[in-house]
């Protein structure tokens, strides 16, 4: 064959389809993305209206607002020394005008259902305007600054506490599935149930014995009152309070963790493929990282990340049990004085973080796993 037929020649099928596979992949992932991203705002939308339905009572909310509100004025106008000299008729036509005014301003003067998906848009945007009896640490009243200034607390409580809880267990299950049936393995077995108990209420007995009675770590908060001036015996403040609710998070979760992983573990280690490498004379190392502990990674992902969902319930209280300044007790607080912007405020940091949480799962399965195509529909 001459040279000039060889110049000429088409492409072979084969490279034809690798050099339009990359399009199509492309377009793939960025279509998966809209959509996963679509059903989770639809999901989150759904959980946030309802969320104001609940908060606001179906309205009921609303008439001890409006009765708060009649309360205030008339003791305001009454102790007024100035009204008091005037006639009845016009100190009543006084405090029904202020009422008023008051409720336009609040919006109680609209039906509830309009304002609810008005409160609805402005909950997703954070536009909440300025919360009606909680403020935050710097004297602002907006629900946006009040909810900002909390967040930061609660990510590096769950962060730091999550991260140890995945870790350990990880690594403990591993253990396990290597000594499967000794004394240690049937202890945690045993202990499993345990995890059914919430942190808060672990964190109640490590107050009384590490804070209480042995006075070895403080009771709680963020950090010593007051802070340390200097950055680094502030970080070793900050650590110390951590401590107490970090391990009343992990006794929380351990057990039950290190017994599914180690399910898993034992599992997959008694795959054929998994024989066939110790048979080649691979390391129990090589084979344990290789063939038994990357193929469990999307179970043991999923598992945590759906206990991460659950576990989120119990950081408002075990948030308050600690005094620790996060989202958890803003929420408390909140629901103790009925003030639904900031209510609905942390509720939808809640949703927007669990939201992302399920969107990057599916990356992860990715990177933990080849065999995982994001957006392919089952297609090889």
């Amino acid at each position: 064959m001459s040279e000039d037929a060889l110049s000429v020649q088409p492409d072979s099928p084969v490279t034809s389809r690798k050099s339009s596979a990359g399009p199509r992949n492309v377009l793939r992932l960025a279509r998966y993305t809209v959509l996963k991203l679509g059903s989770l705002f639809i999901a989150v939308v759904v959980g946030i209206y309802l969320t104001i339905l609940i908060a606001n009572m179906g309205g009921y909310v609303d008439q001890i607002l409006r009765g708060q509100i009649r309360e205030q004025v008339s003791i305001s106008i009454g102790m007024d020394p100035e009204m008091r000299q005037r006639p009845v008729e016009e100190r009543n036509r006084l405090i029904e005008e202020t009422i008023a005014i008051e409720e336009e301003r609040l919006g109680l003067n609209q039906p509830f259902l309009i304002r609810s998906f008005r409160f609805l848009h402005r909950a997703l945007t954070l536009n909440l305007g300025r919360a009606q009896f909680m403020s935050s640490d710097s004297g602002s009243r907006l629900v946006s600054n009040i909810i900002l200034e909390r967040l930061p607390s609660t990510l590096l409580l769950m962060a730091t506490a999550n991260l140890l809880l995945f870790f350990v267990s990880v690594f403990f299950a591993l253990y396990l599935s290597r000594n499967y049936g000794n004394v240690l393995d049937k202890m945690v077995v045993g202990l499993s149930p345990t995890s059914a108990v919430p942190a808060w209420f672990y964190g109640i007995f490590l107050i009384l014995l590490f804070a209480a009675v042995l006075g070895w770590l403080p009771f709680g908060g963020m950090v010593a009152a007051p802070p340390p001036p200097q950055l680094g015996p502030r970080l070793l403040s900050m650590g110390r309070h951590l401590i107490l609710p970090v391990v009343a998070w992990l006794l929380s979760g351990f057990f039950g963790s290190a017994y599914g992983f180690r399910t898993f573990f034992l599992i997959f280690s008694m795959e054929d493929y998994v024989e066939l490498a110790r048979a080649k004379g691979l390391s129990d190392r090589d084979v344990e990282r290789r063939y038994v502990l990357r193929p469990t990674l999307p179970n043991i992902i999923t598992t945590f990340a759906l206990m991460l969902i659950t576990l989120w319930q119990g950081a408002i209280i075990l948030e308050t049990i600690f005094n620790w300044p996060g989202l958890g007790r803003l929420l408390f607080q909140a629901i103790g004085l009925f003030d639904t912007a900031v209510i609905v405020g942390s509720n939808v940091i809640y949703a927007y973080l669990l939201a992302l949480t399920v969107f990057l799962l599916d990356f992860i399965y990715a990177l933990v796993d080849p065999r995982v195509r994001i957006g392919s529909g089952g297609a090889k």
